[in-house]
């Protein structure tokens, strides 16, 4: 289990926070905590971990530890990867919070594997599993769970959080396939796009590089955009793993003539937007 070197601040910035509608705080890779003005608070697809070197390497820092979490309602995992369900950076949120955890199926088979009840003492009632089509109340939100396209998770899922302010979006790790009808269907406020470039890593297993493509490219992020008609864009994931580090910035290049979004967001870890 890795530590934090920011102690709590974040954590203390959240908890003391009083938000007018929702406050949004990125976590860097593709985290965040949601806060609304009732207090309510959901973490998306927190990870505290390093990753799987020489495959993977964190690049940012760990922003806070799992167990200095004292107040959640709901944590939500978009896909079964590694870095986001993960519990050494989860249940222990859930252990402490009494926090309800919700993921597709085959999230739900990392947490058998990784033994979430019996490791970090998490209640099996806690444990809750998601499809598409499916609608959960928690607090202040209403969040539907729509498709996502994404070619490299088994059942990866996208999440549209609706709150009397505003709609927040978040995509997981998926590229443009499966977006249109969610923009079709709901007017968001504020979208979460994975971006991402082409890397060289090695294989875990091998140690032989494989060239990868991670996440959406500036191309891919910007048709996600139009496709979700979003008004503003956060792209995450691209701060995260040496070698696959990228510029969000470039995005202003590529969005420029196309009517979505009409705002980006570039938000580094620790940074706090609202809707």
């Amino acid at each position: 289990m890795t530590s934090s070197d920011w102690g709590t601040w974040l954590l203390d910035d959240i908890e003391d926070a009083d938000p007018d509608t929702v406050a949004i705080w990125y976590l860097g890779c593709n985290g965040f905590v949601l806060k609304a003005d009732d207090g309510t608070t959901v973490f998306i697809d927190p990870y505290l971990g390093t990753g799987q070197p020489p495959h993977t390497v964190r690049m940012i820092p760990v922003p806070f530890d799992a167990e200095d979490v004292a107040a959640a309602d709901a944590v939500f995992g978009s896909h079964e990867h590694l870095d986001h369900v993960h519990g050494p950076s989860q249940a222990p949120i859930l252990a402490n919070t009494g926090a309800d955890y919700y993921t597709s199926d085959a999230g739900h088979e990392v947490i058998a594997e990784e033994d979430w009840t019996g490791e970090w003492g998490v209640d099996d009632g806690q444990l809750r599993e998601i499809a598409e089509g499916d609608t959960v109340e928690v607090g202040a939100f209403t969040v539907h769970v729509e498709p996502a396209n994404d070619p490299d998770a088994e059942h990866p899922v996208s999440l549209v959080f609706e709150h009397d302010a505003g709609t927040f979006f978040h995509a997981g790790d998926a590229r443009p396939g499966e977006f249109e009808p969610v923009g079709e269907r709901y007017d968001i406020d504020l979208g979460v796009l994975a971006f991402g470039t082409v890397g060289n890593p090695r294989d875990p297993e091998s140690g032989e590089r494989v060239r990868t493509r991670w996440y959406n490219d500036e191309n891919m992020v910007v048709e996600a955009a139009n496709d979700l008609q979003l008004d503003r864009l956060l792209p995450s994931h691209w701060d995260m793993w040496k070698g696959f580090t990228t510029e969000p910035t470039v995005l202003h290049n590529h969005a420029a003539t196309f009517p979505y979004p009409e705002r980006l967001e570039i938000a580094e870890i620790g940074d706090r937007v609202d809707i």
